[in-house]
Parts: structure tokens; C-alpha cells; sequence
């Protein structure tokens, strides 16, 4: 029963079921509303236990923060090592369902890496991304996607000049964040490196207007996304761009998020991630 209504609770905070089917089903599981309320508490603590790197982590400082955007001030999570003053930045950017704290987890795991990084919240020009994420997705209609994609551009320049940053920053991001990525590597010239996790692509044109090295994760089932690889991959190299493309066997969309049993490959994720490091390392120093 444990691990069913593990399930359900992840298709609720993935936005796939709304709270009230969610917690109809869990009374159907559990026998009861009163054991269903009962079991909440445990489920979302359980959530929590699941990130990587803890936020009260020792050797970590963490933060929120707000950083000018073209639509106002971009709130944003950071973190970066205790130990040490200059760093290499990288952006991470979330999925379709905003800063959760899955992708808070991520940014944490970047900083455990050596890095300055800080997730921006996508949502912050229409109040920010919401506890209850069943409905993110009308929230996410009301953004404009020129200011979005600027509204991240200006996380380049406000990492630039960080006092914390070594002036190199890179761009990684997952799901929607992956096409966000490729958006900013074509939107930010002096953007240093990009690894767009199963993202969608820019088009030819734009290709064109990329400067930084580009590293692209892709799943070997994920038929929407990799329509688009060849071509991708055909424009990097007419234009002369530096670029590598890993494609994961046995794995489907989002792999990398391990809050979700349903997508989540552990072998493919830890290749993935032990490759982004390497190359944000390689590229940021």
C-alpha cells in the first residue's frame, strides 16, 4: 500500500491529478478520508527525505534572492560552498511546474559540485511559483515568452558581475528548462557553456547565434523532443558551433528527476550529471 499511495502523492505534486481527485483515490487505498489526512503528513515528509543535499547542508550557504529581469525583480534560489569566495556560476532552470523544491534540491547539488548556482523562479512575474502545483500550468499561459527568455538572459549578466562568481557562467535545465536553455545559450553571447537536458531546439536561424559549447541530453524514448535532434545537431555543425549529444537507451522524459519512480533511470542520471560537471568544470574555469 506504501508504495501506491507514494505514486499517487507523485502524480499530484507533478500536477497530474488535482488534491481532490488525489485524496479521493488515497481515501480509496487507505479506507478511509481520516486515515487518507493521516497519511498526508507522512508522504510529504517523505518528499522531503528525498533530496540529494539537505538545505540545512554544513558545507553549503544557501538563500533566496532577487535579481533585476525585464519584467521587475526575478526571485531566485542560490547556493554555493562555504569554503572559498570566487566561483564558476551555473543557472539551473527549471520543469513546467516551477522552483519546486526538486529543483531547489538540484541547485544544492550543483553548489556540493564547486559552483555559485542559482535556479531562477520563471513564475516570479505572476506571483511566483505556487505550494500547490496542480494548476502551474495556467500560470506558466500568462508568461510572455520573449520577457521569459530575457528574464533569464539577465541571470547571466547578474551572475557576470557576482561577487561570488569567477565572471564564467553556464546554463543547465530540464524538461521545459532544457528549451530555455537553448534559448539563452542563442539569447546571451557571452553565456560561457550550455546543457540543455531534453529540451526542445532553437531553430536554424538562431543556431547561428550561439557562442557557448553546447553538451545536450536526450532520452532514447522521447519522440517529441528528439524530432528535433538532427536538425539541432546538423545547424551546430554547419555553423561550426563545439557540441556533444548523449541519447540514454532505455530511458523516457525526464529521467534525471528522481522525485518522479515513474520517469526516473538512476544509471542514466548519474552518467548524465557525472558528464554536465565534468564539462562545467571544463568550460567555466
Amino acid at each position: 500500500m506504501e508504495k501506491k499511495a507514494t505514486v499517487l502523492y507523485n502524480d499530484y505534486r507533478h500536477g497530474k491529478t488535482s488534491r481532490r481527485s488525489f485524496l479521493k483515490r488515497l481515501a480509496l487505498l487507505t479506507g478511509s478520508t481520516a486515515a487518507a489526512m493521516a497519511l498526508l503528513p507522512a508522504l510529504e515528509e517523505n518528499e522531503l527525505k528525498a533530496a540529494t543535499v539537505t538545505q540545512t547542508d554544513p558545507e553549503l550557504i544557501t538563500e533566496f534572492v532577487n535579481y533585476p529581469g525585464v519584467t521587475g525583480d526575478m526571485r531566485a534560489y542560490m547556493a554555493r560552498p562555504k569554503s572559498g569566495t570566487k566561483f564558476a556560476a551555473v543557472i539551473v532552470i527549471h520543469e513546467n511546474r516551477g522552483l519546486i523544491p526538486h529543483i531547489q534540491d538540484v541547485t544544492r547539488r550543483m553548489a556540493k559540485e564547486g559552483f555559485l548556482a542559482m535556479a531562477p523562479d520563471a513564475l516570479s512575474p505572476v506571483g511566483g511559483t505556487p505550494d500547490d502545483v496542480t494548476n502551474v500550468g495556467e500560470l506558466f499561459k500568462k508568461l510572455n515568452s520573449e520577457e521569459t527568455t530575457k528574464n533569464f538572459v539577465a541571470a547571466v549578466k547578474y551572475l557576470k558581475t557576482h561577487p561570488n562568481s569567477n565572471g564564467k557562467v553556464g546554463c543547465t535545465g530540464f524538461c521545459w528548462g532544457g528549451a530555455m536553455t537553448n534559448q539563452v545559450a542563442v539569447n546571451a553571447p557571452d553565456l560561457d557553456a550550455a546543457v540543455p537536458y531534453y529540451g526542445r531546439q532553437p531553430s536554424e536561424e538562431d543556431v547561428a547565434k550561439i557562442n557557448a559549447p553546447i553538451m545536450a541530453h536526450y532520452a532514447e524514448n522521447d519522440a517529441g523532443i528528439n524530432a528535433g535532434i538532427e536538425a539541432f545537431g546538423t545547424a551546430l555543425k554547419k555553423y561550426g558551433k563545439e557540441y556533444q549529444f548523449f541519447t540514454y537507451p532505455g530511458t523516457g522524459h525526464a529521467f534525471n528527476n528522481d522525485t518522479n519512480p515513474g520517469r526516473y533511470n538512476e544509471e542514466a542520471a548519474k552518467l548524465a550529471w557525472s558528464r554536465t560537471v565534468a564539462f562545467f568544470k571544463e568550460k567555466l574555469k
